[in-house]
């Protein structure tokens, strides 16, 4: 007998891929997601689909343009200076706890995704530095063990991830990992956090340059839109 897949887990697994193709860039800011055809491709009903859209509209990834049409949404300039803002705040605070609480296993643990993130720099797989980069990141925010940090972070992790693709600088992007490793073994927080503002703001700059070129965009804490 086939075993039948539960609604929920349907709508979870819909909603992973839709959102892995948006942060991979398989789909584009304006593409359109189509019930009929999304639910074809995926072999479902249209209703795991519909609210897997409404999940990605709750998420930030895709928007209503209108009662019929459901586009990927196009990051403003406001979006990204938002989203810095937040990363600055929290990744800051973040590292200078893990400064004062990385155990060796940890470390090691940091120590082996840079390498894994060499190699994917080396390869030029961008998929591959995306998710390495966030696994970086995330591994730094269980070494602060602040459950609450966390938990704050969750909610605009995915946005962040669809962020940390747009920048393509990798070799520096690859570099300054390895200097907020360094800081961050030290043991000394305030160079942690030293390191994690300059990082989060050059990664802000780069992906600025990419997304909208010349146009001049205020940096994160600072007033404008």
């Amino acid at each position: 007998m086939t075993k039948i897949e539960p609604l929920g887990a349907v709508r979870e697994r819909v909603l992973a891929t839709l959102r892995q193709d948006i942060i991979a860039g398989r789909m584009r800011p304006g593409d359109r997601l189509v019930e009929r055809e999304l639910a074809e491709r995926f072999g479902v009903s249209r209703v795991p689909v519909r609210e897997a859209i409404r999940a990605l509209v709750a998420e930030g990834f895709v928007l209503f343009e209108s009662a019929r049409r459901t586009v990927v949404r196009r990051l403003t300039s406001t979006d990204v200076k938002e989203l810095f803002e937040l990363r600055e705040a929290l990744e800051v605070y973040a590292a200078g706890l893990a400064a004062s609480r990385a155990t060796p296993q940890a470390l090691a643990e940091l120590r082996e995704l840079l390498g894994q993130a060499a190699s994917a720099t080396r390869a030029g797989d961008a998929e591959a530095i995306t998710d390495i980069n966030t696994r970086f990141h995330d591994r730094i925010l269980a070494m602060a063990g602040n459950s609450l940090l966390i938990s704050v972070m969750e909610p605009v992790d995915g946005r962040l991830r669809w962020l940390t693709r747009q920048n393509e600088e990798w070799p520096q992007l690859l570099t300054e990992h390895g200097e907020l490793y360094e800081a961050i073994a030290s043991g000394d927080p305030d160079r942690a956090r030293a390191h994690t503002l300059s990082h989060v703001r050059a990664n802000y700059r780069s992906t600025v340059r990419h997304l909208f070129g010349g146009t001049e965009v205020p940096e994160p804490g600072t007033p404008g839109t």
